[in-house]
């Protein structure tokens, strides 16, 4: 039959064709169809001949149609034929589509939907057939029948897609579906059906197939929709990590359902939907735009949802793109800032704790994209490393003008700007260790920095090199030519940086033998240099190199200063070059830092401040070192031993012109040697009495004698001598300005330290024998003496520099056993020699102030001068020993009992007081990790206890008991013993030490309490004390609940305190806090409490803009967002309703004129702004829906028209009256006076003019908050106005007293000058015709 209409399709005329195909029935042609299609002949003939013998014209043509195209759908999806096949015969129907008319068009489109909602769809081939249909009924003009009524064509394609969209999709076809939208012309409304069905889908899926999925619905989303697109893959993507995260923290998870996908192929599908997503933006940017303005409006609502770790990578992808680049890494690095400030912000304040009980922490989410970014995500790399660079050069340490870099590289980043910077460093540092290709990238840009930085801190970009190299210094290897072209810049770079550089680079010095040698060349040619720079990084280097490159047989470096940083270099260093070309190459570098010793004050400074360290790392060396220091001090030194002074001191000054320099600083070589000798003796003679080596013994004992012998000498001949010796005495000039001055400055600094050097070796080699012990007071005197007549001058000059004390030479580990022995020691046999020492009560004051200037020294720098000085663990030790004697000193001897008055001068308890409060902040700023410890040493109770079981808490509340027996003291002490400085200082220690308490602990709570009643019960008049109690009040308080309570009842006691501002009146004299007296009332604490109300105006203020984002957010569970949103009104409502009250009393208090009223004003201001945000929020949550306002904010409305706007009126008058006044005194003393008082007159003027010039600001604020209310009025249907009474005070308000008296005068004057009227008339009209002349005249 077939071949029978192929052959009739054939014929001209279709008249026989007809015939044959109406005889036969649906089923045959069916099979015919079938048959054709499974043997591949000839289907498509077939079909065209079973086309032509079926004219639209007619009704029997159409229906045969029909029975086709339904025969044909099922056939192409049973995969029974051949791909090619299919095409062909999708192609062909899809041509004969467009000519069908529109009711067969209707019925072949509901036969889809059915397929399509039955399931039956398989290789979604008939799709492309299904597109046509609808395209061609979308144009189709008949109104078709549709359920009772009738549609047109659009009109019914809508309802078929709305019909699509709500039914069940088999899994297999969503992706043909996606795809086969795109061809399909789609209304707004209609695809935003399409595309949230295939979000919906989303779930049903296995996970390989959404990559192509999200691909579909991208190039879908050309035609609109990209917003929702973006969104729906965004948060699929951010639900499926949470679930990951939950799955890992409860491994054993025992709801099948529940466990998904493997980790690992999650994140691949991730990388490839971003890759998807990136690829298609390439090709459309509108949809990249998209993509950040919908972050952008998210993050305002929810960051969480906004910046999730997949959110992050896609957009530092895209950021690869450099037209969107700009764009991304400025959001993120705003939202960056702004996610630490707020963190910053909730960890102040307990009130906000509680209203946001989950903080978002951008840092994690970052550092998390750099995890995942180890599964094949190099597309993510790129963006990364760009921003860490980016994060880490805009929050870069700021320079100070002219001074020097704050580096902050030590101790806890507080401000969001190092928090960011510190994040920048973490991204590269995580990159560089997950990502192997782009490591040497990483560090050539790290290497550029620190070279063309240089004028700016790159102690940050320093730190990472560090961290870098630590990481991998074999993978430095490949990159060692950009290390060494680095080098070659040494000598250009500050000093600093270069100490940081070499330090940082110096675990690959170990590994590679060949930077090293370009590195020694480099410092030979900077020995040489002309630069004094270049020749103090020559000798930096040098000094790096011989701490590092051991000579077999030196000792262990357990007890090294620096840690070395290469760990992970443990091969023995000899393995790669013998011991003797290390012994050879050491003694070559220090043939070359001999020469140095004639070099500028400078480069020999830091020759003597690093030979100890050598010395440590490499004892072989140490023949060579001593001989060398031998030979220097054998310049100066005077061996005939009755000769005084025994050093020549004019020696180590030169003159260059009329300018005196420092040649040879003799205390520091002094110094060196003491601390070398001492290792040497300590260390060396022991390990070398167990060799037999006795020409080096011989040797090593040739040296020591005769330093021993040269630092006798030089101790017994400086006791003797007098000040004279040394040309210095009272009569001296030490002016800075003249040459004689400088030089006897510099004389004077050398004979103090040369004093504080020997007092150091006199009581280590003393071993408490009481005659050293004179000689150590001896010499103390010599240094007191200069000390004191330099104290003088200094004081007589008045100049800035000649104020700082000189730098004490004695060492950090020093100071701490003198300050043990002094105050510690019971033991019997030491008791006689220190008595010598105790008897000296100035020396007693001098060893803590020294110990209060290393502390100071390692707060500032995070490390002080000599042996051990930078070693973290080694300082951290003689702080704690610091700290237990001088904490046992304050407390055993009170300030009350030392006999103070006698000399001048602090008390030595007073010293020991600051410096435990200079340490309690060091500890916290340079060691937070050893808290634990540092309490456990100073509780001499609990020596014995675990380290594990160390409750900081409980140990902070036993020190800060201890301070509070103090204060209370000091508090009932008699007046004439209260030491305000002492007060301070405690109250400081206090807050200090209140930070290492949990606000959640009973001891948070106690000490809060104990502060209340101090504040309660004691009347304190020392402005600075009464200002450091309240502060502490408040940072206490606001970490355990808001503080406007307490606010208001401080506010109450400034009113009764100062009076109101009606004399009439008199306020009712309750007080709550005694420390709010007429002394302290203004501006003290009336300053403190608007600067904390001011802090409560910040939180509320934060907490609206939450809300009216929050608002705004409508994909949420409605009813948990709404029962936020009330929690976060219902907070906001209670702080500003409180702080009303507050006000309240503020205004109608009579504060003087000055900053009290003018901040006064500026907060009322701020708060009317804040009340017009809150209606606002209210205003545009009516717009969005019928919700009436809540009666909470009805009452505060209501407060604020009775207690808060007449006052502030009655305010205004006040203040404007004050000026008045003030204008009106001056105006008098202006008559009396000449007019030499012009200018005083002016600045009462301008100081008037100031004072008053937030007063319209405050009146704009009031009107605007009315303007507002009306607006809310309308839309809510509540009179809010009722509350508000109509304002008065105006600068052209009318005073009716004053009016009446001036009419009652104008009227009286009229009556007795009615005869001359018309005279005065006239005299009006001539003046009204003259001024416009006198007016033309100025213009010319």
């Amino acid at each position: 039959m077939a071949q029978r209409i192929l052959s009739l399709a054939a014929e001209q005329g279709p008249e026989r064709l007809q015939e044959a195909l109406q005889s036969l029935t649906e089923g045959e042609l069916g099979d015919m169809v079938t048959r054709q299609a499974l043997k591949g002949r000839e289907t498509a003939a077939l079909l065209r001949g079973i086309f032509k013998g079926s004219p639209c014209s007619q009704r029997s043509g159409v229906l045969r149609r029909l029975q086709v195209y339904k025969h044909c759908v099922p056939l192409v999806e049973s995969g029974d034929l051949h791909l090619g096949k299919v095409s062909e015969i999708i192609g062909l129907l899809m041509l004969e589509a467009r000519q069908l008319p529109g009711h067969a068009l209707a019925e072949l489109a509901s036969l889809f939907v059915d397929v399509i909602k039955g399931g039956s769809l398989t290789n979604g081939k008939s799709l492309e057939l299904f597109s046509t249909v609808l395209t061609a009924l979308a144009s189709s003009k008949e109104n078709l029948a549709y359920g009772k009524g009738e549609l047109n064509g659009e009109e019914f394609k809508k309802q078929l897609i709305n019909t699509l969209c709500s039914s069940k999709w088999d899994p297999r076809c969503v992706i043909h579906l996606a795809n086969m939208f795109r061809d399909i012309p789609l209304s707004g409304e209609e695809l935003q059906f399409v595309v949230e069905k295939v979000l919906r889908m989303f779930s049903k899926l296995d996970l390989q197939e959404i990559p192509p999925l999200v691909y579909q619905l991208l190039l879908l989303s050309a035609k609109g929709s990209k917003k929702t697109v973006l969104e729906g893959i965004i948060s699929f993507f951010n639900q499926l990590d949470k679930r990951q995260k939950e799955e890992q923290r409860v491994p054993e998870s025992v709801d099948l359902e529940v466990a998904t996908m493997p980790l690992d192929q999650l994140r691949h599908v991730e990388g490839t939907v971003i890759l998807h997503i990136v690829s298609v933006i390439n090709l459309d940017q509108d949809l990249g735009e998209e993509l950040i303005r919908h972050l952008k409006t998210e993050q305002q609502k929810d960051p969480g949802r906004a910046l999730c770790p997949f959110s992050v990578a896609l957009l530092l992808s895209v950021a690869v793109k450099h037209r969107l680049q700009e764009q991304i890494f400025d959001f993120l690095k705003t939202s960056i800032t702004r996610s630490c400030k707020d963190l910053q912000f909730l960890q102040a304040s307990k009130f906000l704790q509680d209203l946001f009980p989950q903080q978002y922490d951008i840092t994690a989410v970052i550092l998390e994209v750099v995890k995942n970014s180890a599964f094949g995500w190099d597309h993510v790399t790129q963006g990364l490393v760009d921003l860490g660079f980016s994060l880490m050069e805009s929050y870069e340490p700021k320079k100070p003008f002219g001074g020097k870099a704050a580096d902050n590289s030590y101790g806890l980043s507080k401000v969001p700007a190092q928090q960011a910077c510190r994040l920048g460093a973490s991204i590269l540092l995580e990159t560089f260790k997950v990502h192997e290709p782009i490591r040497s990238d990483i560090l050539e840009q790290v290497l550029n920095r620190v070279l063309t930085k240089a004028a700016s801190p790159v102690s940050h970009f320093i730190d990472l090199l560090s961290n870098i190299v630590v990481s991998a210094p074999l993978v430095l290897q490949t990159s060692s030519s950009k290390v060494t072209e680095t080098f070659d810049n040494l000598s250009f770079l500050p000093i600093d940086t270069v100490q940081g550089l070499l330090r940082a680079v110096q675990p690959l010095l170990k590994v590679s033998m060949s930077v090293r040698d370009s590195l020694i060349l480099v410092l030979q040619k900077a020995i040489f240099s002309r630069q004094l720079d270049a020749r103090k990084a020559a000798v930096a280097g040098f000094l790096l190199l011989l701490r590092n490159f051991k000579v077999l047989g030196s000792l262990s470096s357990s007890q090294c200063s620096q840690a070395i940083g290469a760990t992970q270099v443990q091969a023995d260093v000899h393995a790669c070059y013998n011991s003797a070309a290390n012994e050879a190459f050491c003694l070559e570098i220090l043939g070359s830092l001999r020469r140095c010793l004639s070099q500028q004050a400078d480069v020999r400074l830091m020759l003597y401040e690093g030979f100890y360290d050598v010395l440590r790392r490499n004892s072989q060396l140490a023949s060579s070192i001593m001989e060398t220091l031998l030979s220097q001090i054998k310049q100066y030194y005077l061996p005939q031993p009755d000769l005084l002074p025994p050093l020549k001191l004019e020696g180590c000054i030169m003159a260059q012109g009329d300018q005196i320099f420092l040649q040879e600083p003799l205390a520091h070589l002094l110094c060196c040697i003491q601390h070398c000798l001492a290792w040497y003796k300590s260390t060396v003679r022991l390990c070398q009495g167990a060799e037999d080596d006795e020409e080096e013994e011989e040797e090593g004992v040739g040296f020591v004698q005769n330093f021993e012998d040269m630092l006798e000498s030089v101790t017994r001949r400086m006791i003797k001598s007098e000040l004279e010796d040394f040309e210095l005495d009272k009569s001296a000039d030490f002016s800075l300005s003249s040459g004689v001055g400088v030089k006897n400055n510099i004389y004077a600094i050398q004979v103090m330290g040369i004093c504080e050097v020997l007092i150091e070796y006199n009581f280590n080699t003393g071993n408490f024998s009481k005659n050293k012990f004179e000689d150590v007071l001896g010499l103390f005197t010599c240094y007191n003496k200069l000390s004191e007549i330099l104290k003088e001058k200094a004081g007589k000059n008045k100049s800035a520099l000649s104020n700082k004390t000189a730098r004490s030479f004695l060492s950090m580990g020093f100071v701490s056993t003198l300050l043990t022995a002094l105050f510690r020691d019971n033991a019997q046999s030491h008791e006689e020699s220190l008595a010598v020492l105790r008897s000296s009560t100035e020396f007693l004051r001098y060893a803590v102030s020294v110990a209060l200037q290393k502390v100071q020294q390692l707060e500032e720098t995070g490390q002080t001068d000599g042996p051990d000085g930078q070693n973290a663990e080694k300082m951290f030790q003689n702080l704690c020993k610091i700290t237990q004697v001088l904490l046992w000193r304050y407390t055993s001897i009170p300030t009350v009992v030392e006999e103070s008055g006698k000399k001048k001068g602090k008390s030595i308890s007073l010293l020991c007081l600051e410096g435990l409060l200079r340490i309690f902040n060091t500890v916290q700023q340079l060691y937070p990790a050893k808290i634990p410890q540092f309490l456990q040493a100073l509780d001499i109770t609990d020596g014995d206890a675990e380290e594990t079981d160390i409750n900081v808490t409980e140990k902070a509340a036993f020190q800060i008991r201890q301070f509070q027996r103090s204060l209370v003291n000091q508090l009932s002490s008699a007046e004439d013993d209260f030491n305000a400085k002492e007060m301070q200082s405690l109250i400081t220690v206090l807050s200090t030490l209140s930070k290492l308490l949990d606000p959640g602990s009973q001891q948070f709570l106690q000490f809060l309490t104990w502060t209340v009643k101090v504040c309660k019960e004691n009347a304190l008049e020392d402005i600075s004390c009464c200002k450091g109690l309240l502060s502490l009040l408040f940072s206490v308080h606001v970490l355990y609940k808001s503080p406007v309570g307490l606010l208001r009842e401080l506010a109450q006691d400034i009113h009764a305190c100062l009076g109101d501002i009606d004399q009439d009146i008199e306020v009712e004299g309750r007080c709550h806090f005694a420390v709010v007296n007429a002394k302290t009332a203004a501006p003290t604490v009336c300053l403190l409490v608007l600067g904390q109300v001011d802090k409560v105006l910040e939180e509320v203020d934060w907490l609206i803009k939450k809300l009216t984002s929050l608002g705004s957010d409508t994909s949420e569970d409605p009813s948990q967002a709404s029962n936020q949103t009330q929690a976060l009104e219902k907070g906001v409502i209670l702080q500003l309703g409180t702080l009303v009250t507050v006000y309240h009393e503020l205004v109608q208090t009579a504060l003087p004129a000055g900053s009290c009223v003018d901040t006064l004003l500026r907060s009322l201001s701020k708060t009317y702004a804040i009340l017009t945000s809150l209606i606002k929020h209210y205003i545009q949550a009516c717009r969005s829906s019928s919700n009436t306002i809540p009666g909470r904010l009805e009452k505060l409305v209501k407060l604020s028209g009775s207690h808060l706007t007449p006052q502030c009126y009655s305010f205004i008058t006040y203040v404007q009256n004050i000026h008045s006044e003030s204008l009106s005194f001056v105006e008098e003393k202006k008559k009396k006076k000449k007019e030499d008082e012009a200018a005083a007159v002016s600045t009462v003027m301008a100081k008037v003019l100031r004072d008053t010039k937030p007063i319209p600001n405050l009146i704009f604020a009031i009107e605007q908050y009315e303007k507002f209310l009306i607006h809310l009025s309308k839309k809510s249907k509540v009179n809010l106005m009722q509350y508000m009474k109509l304002s008065t005070s105006r600068d052209f308000r009318i005073n009716a007293s004053v009016l009446d008296s001036a009419l009652q005068e104008r009227n009286s004057e009229d009556a007795e000058n009615e005869p001359h009227n018309d005279q005065s008339n006239t005299a009006e009209q001539t003046d009204e015709n003259q001024e416009p002349k006198k007016k033309r005249q100025r213009k010319k």
